[in-house]
């Protein structure tokens, strides 16, 4: 047996610096506590290939070393992390990428910086919020990595860091800023004594400087560092050896009728491996102020392209621009693009790619945005495809009941999300490809009733339907290659085309038609629409933008009747009914409501549990109803005349299980259900039909136990092997195993936290009618992954 991953779906942290172009031309981004690696130019589109596991939280800068060399493992990026350690990783191996853990601050790492010097050495710096930055170094007797320097910031944090060398003397400079408006430069004088000193500080920003770029000026020794502020600007300084330390006069200009004096001041480095005596000078000036920017700028990233020098920098005012130096030396904004509309916050960091064609930014909703220079048009930059996904854990995943066309997910960053497969010439990567709901609340669960017609329910006492408008049907057609959809046509026939967000408002309401504006365009009510959705029609999945304004479904109804936040939602295969259960404490707090679809009343109430119901499940003949509870029992319930009646409910204090029941699963034909809990038990219950044709019962069928596990997520494949039974099982670590189960559980593939997830399993399902094991699963990490199980 072997597994394939198709599909991998996880935002960027919302931190800066979380994202880096490396030279091998994939990209590495922190995700949760791992680091994704992201191949921008897969197969003609986009896929994360792989995933680095190694921290223990939140990761929060990434950086890729350039020019490593072998002497060290083949180190080609560093990463720092919450858990207040830096990891030195070797991508190139496939088992054990972290070669080095760098550990030594007692409070998370922020910012990380690594430089090959001229002597081969690899010199790392990490900042972190213990008010200290750390240098490490190699060190060969021992075949690891030592801290040789702290620098005590006191209260200090820091916010940007950047390792170069200096021309002539082949020095190792470190330029660091903290929580204040000064960039501090510290030079390592020799190989002999590597430690820091400062030399100099850059001043004339006036708010913190949250980016810092350096770069060897084309055809020149003079170095450029770049600074960006959260004051909006972005300065640059020119490093310049000199021969002596006589100050120049010739860096006078007027500008504008005032007399602007670009003085330079010096500094003095020994040079490396030099004799007693032999000094290097270098001269700091202010080579240019750049000013374009509305709001903080978060980075900057220097990039060489055809002898041409550019600058990228990346603002929170939603915008990313390049800058180049003219023919006269001045440095003009020569692209800007960036995101229209929407409520995110701008952007977090950009790179260029490593041919300086494309570049790359990631905004505060974690999302990524890519251009691409058009070849055949010079400084023409247009969107690329990119992919989606969550930034904060996944707590529930559905697929699409008639074909298991796409699967929809919902997470705790307020968003339900539709990720599809985009089918094109052979070819076929998936995508997020809808948003239908942007939320104020948490959300929580989901069900489907149709492809087409979704329930979902928040941290609220609510359930809210929604149906798919016209659009997103017809891009989905488009999308998936989908030719036979007779659900599809009704929608697109009586259906509204879209859906918005009213101001201060939680239901998406629909859209029937675009309204023009009337003659004054400049009146308040056109400055601030009502209505955002704009019709597109799709040739290639949607940028961020689109995802969050155009992709909405309207809202249909609402569902009252709980008096507690909803927890757990399911529906019949038909569609016909909907049960909930929401946060209990009492048993009355812990009834599952049953809701007709058809008049979106309340049928029946069902009482069998003292706390939560933490997950409910329908058989897939639609005859039973299975509910598992906080309170360590289940629940069956069966469909009779008069509605549904309990038929079972398993023991509290002599039962199998004694911890929480976390979750449960039906086997496609109806006959078997398990249930799995916090204690590390998995058991299987089998339907026993009496001869006399009296009311069938479930009875004990299998238990697999795994002691210091939690089970938090189960699901049956859709067909059997053999005479066996698939079955899939989520674990607490984020490990997913895959069991067969006959008169025994026997395991047949474990999927590792490098292909599973690092964080809480929290929802297993198999993708119904399809020929292969299509496994779809969501977690407390944020990720989403589908993979292609081969039995």
């Amino acid at each position: 047996m072997s597994i394939e991953t198709l599909y991998t779906s996880v935002a960027c942290n919302r931190t800066p610096d979380s994202l880096d172009w490396a030279p091998d031309g994939l990209i590495y981004f922190a995700a949760s506590n791992a680091i994704a690696v992201f191949d921008p130019e897969y197969h003609g589109s986009v896929k994360i290939v792989r995933t680095l596991i190694g921290h223990k939280a939140r990761v929060n800068t990434v950086r890729a070393v350039k020019g490593a060399s072998d002497c060290h493992g083949g180190i080609n990026l560093v990463s720092g992390s919450d858990d207040g350690t830096c990891i030195l990783w070797n991508t190139k191996e496939r088992s054990e990428p972290a070669r080095y853990i760098l550990k030594g601050h007692s409070k998370g790492v922020t910012v990380v910086d690594a430089f090959v010097d001229a002597t081969g050495n690899l010199i790392v710096a990490t900042g972190s919020i213990d008010s200290s930055i750390k240098l490490w170094h190699y060190v060969t007797g021992e075949g690891t990595f030592a801290c040789f320097q702290t620098i005590d910031l006191r209260s200090g944090l820091t916010f940007g860091m950047k390792l170069f060398g200096l021309p002539r003397s082949n020095a190792t400079m470190l330029a660091y800023s903290t929580d204040t408006d000064v960039v501090n430069l510290c030079v390592a004088q020799s190989a002999s004594d590597p430690q820091f000193l400062q030399v100099e500080q850059l001043r004339g920003h006036c708010d913190w400087v949250r980016g810092l770029d350096c770069v060897r000026l084309p055809d020149s020794e003079d170095c450029l560092l770049a600074s960006a502020s959260q004051d909006t600007f972005i300065r640059l300084w020119r490093i310049s050896p000199r021969q002596s330390l006589q100050k120049q006069k010739e860096f006078e200009e007027i500008l504008r009728d005032e007399d602007i004096t670009l003085e330079e001041r010096t500094f003095t480095v020994r040079a490396e491996g030099a004799a007693d005596g032999d000094e290097y000078h270098y001269a700091l000036s202010l080579e240019s102020v750049l000013q374009g920017h509305e709001g903080w700028v978060y980075g900057v990233h220097f990039c060489i392209r055809d002898d041409r020098l550019h600058l990228l920098s990346s603002s929170i005012d939603k915008s990313l621009t390049v800058w180049t130096p003219s023919e006269s030396g001045v440095w003009v904004e020569s692209v800007r693009v960036g995101e229209v509309g929407g409520s995110s916050l701008g952007f977090y960091g950009g790179k260029f790619a490593p041919n300086g064609h494309s570049i790359i930014g990631h905004g505060f909703q974690g999302s990524f945005h890519v251009w691409r220079e058009d070849v055949a048009r010079a400084g023409l930059w247009q969107p690329g495809t990119i992919l989606g996904g969550h930034f904060a854990g996944v707590r529930d995943l559905a697929w699409d009941p008639e074909e298991g066309m796409y699967v929809v997910t919902l997470s705790a960053d307020q968003t339900t999300r539709i990720h599809a497969p985009w089918a094109r010439a052979g070819e076929e990567t998936w995508h997020e490809i809808g948003r239908p709901q942007v939320h104020g609340y948490d959300m929580q669960c989901l069900t489907l009733l149709s492809r087409y017609r979704l329930a979902s329910a928040a941290e609220e006492k609510i359930i809210r339907i929604f149906q798919a408008p016209s659009n997103f049907v017809q891009n989905f057609r488009v999308l998936c290659g989908l030719a036979d959809d007779s659900e599809g046509d009704k929608v697109v026939a009586d259906n509204p085309m879209g859906a918005s967000v009213p101001s201060l408002g939680l239901s998406n309401k629909a859209v029937f038609e675009i309204e023009q504006p009337e003659t004054d365009t400049r009146h308040i009510k056109d400055m601030y629409p009502e209505h955002y959705f704009s019709p597109i029609a799709m040739q290639s999945p949607p940028a961020e933008e689109t995802l969050m304004q155009n992709t909405l479904w309207p809202e249909i109804q609402k569902l009252y009747g709980h008096g507690n936040e909803l927890y757990a939602i399911a529906s019949t295969p038909d569609g016909q009914l909907i049960a909930s259960g929401c946060r209990a404490t009492s048993t009355e707090q812990a009834q599952i409501l049953l809701w007709d679809t058809n008049t979106w009343r309340i049928v029946q109430q069902l009482t069998a549990h003292q706390l939560t119901v933490t997950q409910l499940a329908f058989s897939p003949c639609g005859k039973f109803l299975l509910a598992v509870s906080r309170d360590r029992t289940f629940s069956v319930f069966a469909r009779g005349d008069t509605g549904f009646e309990l038929l079972m409910r398993s023991d509290k204090s002599k039962g199998v299980h004694t911890r929480i029941i976390w979750c449960c699963a039906w086997s496609h034909d109806s006959t078997t259900f398990a249930t799995g809990s916090r204690d590390g038990k998995v058991v299987a219950w089998t339907q026993i039909v009496p001869e006399d044709g009296g009311s069938s019962a479930f009875a004990q069928r299998a238990v697999l136990e795994l002691k210091n596990e939690s089970i938090t997520a189960v699901a049956f494949g859709r067909s059997k092997l053999k005479d066996q039974y698939l079955v899939a099982v989520g674990f607490e670590t984020g490990v997913i195993k895959l069991y067969t189960l006959g008169d025994k559980w026997d395991l047949l593939l474990n999927i590792d936290e490098m292909q599973a997830h690092h964080m809480t399993v929290k929802r297993l399902s198999f993708r119904p009618h399809v020929k292969e094991h299509h496994l779809a699963s969501c977690g407390e990490d944020g990720l989403v992954r589908v993979y292609s199980i081969n039995v």
